[in-house]
């Protein structure tokens, strides 16, 4: 673990490009458009960041969807922890499995034994404390005895391989999101829950000691691995990578179990913002995450955050992309802004794709600049707002400028297959300010 007085580890960035892929939500063979980069090392303030302009991981690998072109638009979603209010059902389902954990005998003689006090009572019946509640059944919070029904320990322990963590997502691969079972590996799992780019570290923020890179928040009942959250804890939030949990505790809602304790996580130890992934409005299974309020989405051309309200849901039902019409502009009382995906330098190889379906062609000639992706900079902001000429390199091991290399005066921003288009296509996917941090690494 990286100590609050060692210097952070540079953050490399290998930029892989614009592709499409199939969609992992519909299933649609190449509906997904994203561009791509691979790192090996990325601080948790860089990686906070591209979070902010809509970038997320999948182990290694980061991607930027496009949200115009994809057949279901991702929105980048957080919650504000400290003015969370968990619904009935998520009370409920809490409230049930601190139940099921204690047993009735040790509530009612634990109630015998160690009355509350009036004050106390009275504010537990008036009162949700998210964070109280998800720690009431914890081994190390029970007053003892009688002995619970059952025990339970939750910690947060290094994102590590081990087999015990192995079995369980397994299983819930197999049959919980019903994956062929020879597509469910050990490199699988390690590639993508495990080994991440992230160090952990600790670091004093705002006055507090805080934990930051990836960890595993394991749930055991009875000494058994029973769930897992992944986590990347970054400077301002809690970012879910993650959840999984054995069938065989499939009827607690673990699902919501895992939410409420990571939203709880983020308020206790001051993170704030719970990070979700992204919100898919026209997917229904990942429709769950509007659910938890007050949620705010990240819209992707402006990079500003809009409340997740009714009004904003009944403008994403048409299921394509929209500008978020943003409260007091003229676009927040007309109907969402639609594209269908299609933009100039597309129309000639969809149209040479409509006639016996095949999936949609990337061109690679055509630089992501040139694609009206969301919120990618234009070439003028490229090379304006960002010198272009001194972007960190690291080729072989050895340190370096783009400035450095013998082809870069040579080399246009307008042609991708260049070092410098290349590069430049990073840059306007991530931003000045990343552009300015990360080194980009070549092997």
């Amino acid at each position: 673990m990286q100590t609050p007085s060692s210097p952070p580890p540079p953050s490399l960035l290998s930029p892989i490009g614009y592709q499409n892929s199939s969609c992992g939500y519909c299933r649609n063979n190449a509906g997904g458009f994203s561009y791509y980069a691979s790192t090996t090392s990325l601080t948790t303030a860089l990686y906070q960041s591209l979070l902010n302009r809509g970038w997320r991981r999948s182990g290694s690998l980061l991607y930027k969807p496009d949200q115009r072109a994809s057949c279901c638009p991702q929105y980048t979603i957080r919650l504000d922890s400290e003015s969370f209010h968990p619904s009935k059902d998520q009370r409920q389902a809490l409230n049930r499995f601190n139940s099921f954990i204690l047993g009735d005998p040790y509530t009612k003689e634990a109630a015998r034994l160690y009355p509350r006090s009036r004050e106390d009572a009275k504010k537990r019946n008036t009162e949700f404390s998210v964070v109280e509640r998800v720690h009431e059944s914890e081994k190390d919070r029970l007053k003892t005895p009688p002995e619970p029904a059952h025990t339970l320990v939750v910690t947060l322990e290094p994102d590590n391989f081990t087999e015990e963590k192995y079995a369980v997502f397994e299983n819930y691969q197999r049959l919980v999101h019903h994956e062929p079972p020879n597509k469910i590996t050990k490199p699988g799992f390690r590639g993508f829950l495990c080994s991440s780019p992230l160090p952990r570290s600790t670091a004093m923020i705002d006055g507090k000691e805080r934990r930051l890179g990836s960890y595993h928040q394991c749930y055991r009942i009875d000494g058994r691995l029973i769930a897992i959250g992944v986590l990347d804890l970054l400077p301002q939030c809690v970012s879910a990578v993650y959840f999984l949990y054995h069938e065989s505790v499939h009827q607690h809602c673990f699902g919501k179990l895992g939410a409420l304790r990571e939203i709880a996580l983020a308020k206790e130890e001051g993170y704030k913002w719970w990070y979700a992934g992204f919100y898919i409005h026209n997917c229904v299974k990942m429709r769950y995450k509007g659910d938890y309020s007050p949620q705010y989405v990240l819209d992707p051309d402006s990079y500003r955050w809009d409340l997740l309200d009714d009004s904003l849901k009944k403008k994403l039902d048409s299921g394509k992309y929209g500008r978020l019409p943003h409260e007091g502009s003229e676009e927040a009382s007309q109907s969402i802004e639609l594209s269908d995906g299609v933009t100039e330098s597309d129309k000639i190889t969809d149209e040479a794709s409509d006639s016996d379906n095949s999936p949609p062609l990337v061109d690679p000639d055509i630089p992501i600049f040139l694609r009206s992706i969301p919120g990618i900079l234009t070439a003028d902001q490229i090379l304006t707002e960002v010198d272009l000429d001194h972007i960190k390199l690291r080729v072989r091991e050895q340190e370096a400028e783009t400035s450095d290399l013998i082809s870069w005066d040579d080399s246009s921003i307008d042609n991708p297959q260049s070092i410098k288009g290349i590069i430049a296509e990073l840059v306007a996917a991530v931003g000045p300010d990343v552009a300015k941090e990360m080194t980009v690494y070549f092997s």
